[in-house]
């Protein structure tokens, strides 16, 4: 395909995902992609899925747009917000990501730090300030 045929938004999109599941991986201290794109999945799913469509919706809106459309695929707004404590949403994050639920912790984390890259902390604060302090404490980044 010549460049001539490439659509730069697109391009810029893709490279916007990659970049956030790169930082993933690097919060994180892994090359495994696939397994960095598999948490940053989790955490976008199980933080949408326990908050409000209308913090979802304003959450979403300051994602890039491939991101955005991970963060909704899946999506029953009329289902949300789920009530679970830091106990299920340990396990429910575990099996989204396919990882063991000791790891829970610093993949959330992880994550959340990597967000910080690309978000300001004022958004991720506010949409975290609908969590139970149990489960924000799991998504705080570690220092």
């Amino acid at each position: 395909m010549s460049n001539s045929a490439r659509v730069s938004a697109l391009d810029h999109a893709v490279q916007s995902a990659q970049t956030w599941v790169h930082d993933v991986a690097h919060e994180f201290d892994t090359k495994d992609l696939e397994f960095a794109y598999r948490v940053l999945r989790a955490w976008l799913h199980t933080l949408r899925d326990r908050i409000s469509v209308q913090a979802s919706a304003n959450f979403a809106a300051q994602l890039p747009d491939l991101i955005r459309g991970v963060f909704y695929a899946g999506w029953d707004p009329s289902a949300v917000p789920e009530k679970y404590n830091a106990h299920e949403y340990v396990l429910r994050f575990a099996r989204d990501a396919t990882i063991g639920a000791d790891d829970v912790g610093k993949a959330a984390s992880a994550t959340t730090a990597a967000a910080l890259h690309h978000l300001p902390a004022a958004q991720i604060e506010k949409v975290f300030e609908q969590l139970p302090a149990d489960i924000r404490a799991v998504l705080q980044p570690k220092q």
